[in-house]
């Protein structure tokens, strides 16, 4: 069951995710077209399309010549109906290479631990279905500045953040997109929050309290979003060609 991952920075790596996938049974092809990685022309040798976050923009195509070719992957994963998920930056990715819009969402940065708001076209989806049913609200991992504010054209409306942004789509049959980070552990949430620290300073953002929330919800977010992974290796060993 090999899946295809688009990883676009050294410290947006597909981490928790990738191996709740291994342990589900996936081979994990990833390739890092920032470090010179080629990326493949079609899925055919491929069950499934991962894309993961990153710091750039969804339409930096000009500043990072990888992202024109994964968008076009990624319209053939829906067009075929190859499993797609896009994390964060993917899911951006997925949305403006189907026509939607992706900006700076007006209401500021998204950091943190945010609810999940399902929903209820969730209940019934076939990736997201089981955690929207779940009895315990859901929360996940944000650190994002852009968010889609218009989706594709026949997108349907899976999840939106507490303040109203869009929070998971599904962009086909098989194709789904979330901008919270279920991959991310605290580790890597740190040297994110490295980045942002003079900002963060400036706006009175306390990044020790976001990051001990995180670390603190560990065993909890494993639970919430390891059953994700293992449902898209279901789905990718489901419709596999072999």
């Amino acid at each position: 069951m090999p899946i295809l991952v688009v990883q676009h920075e050294d410290d947006c790596p597909p981490a928790l995710v990738g191996g709740w996938l291994a342990d589900a049974g996936a081979q994990l092809d990833v390739r890092r077209p920032y470090a010179g990685d080629d990326l493949p022309a079609t899925l055919a040798d491929h069950d499934a399309l991962l894309v993961l976050g990153g710091s750039m923009g969804a339409d930096d195509d000009a500043e990072h010549a990888w992202l024109a070719p994964t968008k076009a992957l990624a319209r053939a994963a829906v067009a075929d109906g190859v499993p797609l998920l896009g994390i964060c930056l993917g899911h951006q990715l997925v949305s403006s290479a189907l026509g939607g819009v992706v900006r700076r969402n007006p209401a500021g940065q998204q950091l943190g631990l945010l609810e999940v708001g399902w929903t209820a076209e969730a209940a019934t989806d076939e990736l997201f279905g089981p955690l929207a049913e779940a009895p315990a609200p859901a929360r996940g991992a944000h650190w994002n500045n852009d968010v889609v504010v218009e989706p594709p054209p026949g997108a349907v409306l899976l999840a939106t953040a507490p303040a109203g942004e869009v929070q998971a789509l599904r962009f086909g049959p098989r194709a789904w997109g979330l901008q919270l980070h279920p991959e991310v552990d605290h580790e890597i949430l740190g040297r994110w929050a490295a980045d942002d620290a003079g900002s963060h300073e400036a706006a009175g953002i306390d990044q020790a309290e976001l990051l001990g929330a995180v670390e603190a919800a560990a065993a909890e977010l494993e639970a919430t979003w390891a059953p994700l992974a293992h449902g898209f290796a279901r789905v990718a060993a489901r419709v596999s060609p072999s």
